[in-house]
């Protein structure tokens, strides 16, 4: 490492630990290089000119630039090992939950924990779990209740309005049909034999059958949008209180509506490892100050969703990285534990 990445990497880190923009002499104690304060004012200059650095007000000092942050996390950080005590508290903590939504919310809270900002995690998404039953209980005579309990104990429960009465033995008969042939398949699956497999000339001529293909396809129907758990909102709203009121009113928008975070999330639902984006790298105005640090979780080889956390960009990367990475994957062994939930 030469002298300017020594002193822009020391750089970076002293403003992460300190929130103050770092000056010459400050530099120069840190670093104990044998170099005068005129040399490390022209380095901190010729790295201001590449866009790395920023002096802010009138301040002699200097900070990084998102683009400061990208070269740092890319190319000069060094993470920490997280600790026993830290792995282990985690793995106790989602070791008592009691069901996949419970794992997910236990995760997101120990991730806001931990990290001291935002913790959010994806909520498995419906269309990978397996199908361990199915059961349709009538409301009314419009109105059914399809309850689909998956193989990972979770229990999905749907409400269908039916456009006609469906007799009790119809019921029976596409309950018994959809838990016999479908059993241990995961939804997404059902969902598609239902659309291409199921609707052949057999079926058209049985009226029964074709019952039990119109209640399945609401039944596996797809939710409206996904999901997710967030903790330590609060964490971040404080930080966005320096932007002003319409900076905090946007954020708390961005929280409530969901939709754009879980297109953020879908956006990098390929990678197989750790995804960073600091600052307006996200294309997401809410974030353009902040930096999202998200892994995919799953269970028995398929993702299930992500998890991230959400800081400002004078975050601690050394430690956030890591810590996203072990909560992924343990998350991911509780969700695959054969006795899991």
């Amino acid at each position: 490492m030469d002298r300017s990445q020594l002193l822009f990497k020391t750089l970076v880190e002293c403003y992460i630990r300190d929130g103050q923009p770092v000056g010459s002499k400050h530099l120069l104690r840190e670093t104990e290089l044998p170099l005068s304060s005129a040399t490390v004012r022209n380095v901190m200059a010729s790295l201001e000119e590449k866009g790395l650095l920023a002096s802010p007000h009138a301040s002699a000092g200097r900070v990084p630039t998102q683009q400061g942050y990208r070269l740092f996390v890319d190319r000069l950080l060094t993470t920490e090992a997280l600790t026993e005590d830290v792995m282990g508290a985690l793995t106790s903590e989602l070791s008592h939950a009691r069901s996949p939504r419970e794992l997910v919310e236990k995760a997101s809270e120990c991730l806001s924990e931990l990290t001291q900002h935002a913790g959010l995690v994806m909520v498995p998404r419906r269309d990978l779990a397996d199908l361990r039953h199915l059961e349709f209980v009538r409301l009314d005579e419009r109105r059914l209740l399809a309850i689909v309990v998956c193989a990972n104990g979770d229990v999905q429960n749907q409400l269908i309005q039916t456009d006609r009465f469906f007799a009790d033995a119809e019921l029976t008969r596409a309950t018994n049909y959809l838990n016999h042939h479908f059993a241990g398949k995961s939804i997404g699956d059902i969902s598609q034999s239902l659309l291409c497999g199921l609707k052949d000339d057999q079926l058209r001529l049985d009226d029964l059958l074709r019952s039990t293909v119109e209640l399945a396809e609401r039944a596996f129907a797809p939710p409206r949008s996904a999901d997710y758990v967030l903790s330590g909102e609060s964490k971040l709203l404080r930080h966005a209180q320096a932007g002003g009121v319409d900076r905090l009113q946007e954020l708390f928008q961005a929280f409530t509506a969901k939709r754009d975070i879980l297109h953020l999330l879908d956006r990098c639902q390929q990678s197989d490892g750790v995804e960073i984006y600091i600052g307006a790298e996200s294309a997401y105005a809410p974030f353009e100050d902040l930096t999202l640090v998200t892994a995919p979780y799953g269970a028995n080889g398929r993702v299930l969703g992500r998890l991230a956390v959400i800081g400002p960009t004078r975050m601690a990367y050394q430690r956030v990285i890591p810590l996203v990475e072990v909560t992924a994957r343990v998350l991911s062994r509780a969700l695959s534990a054969p006795d899991a939930c």
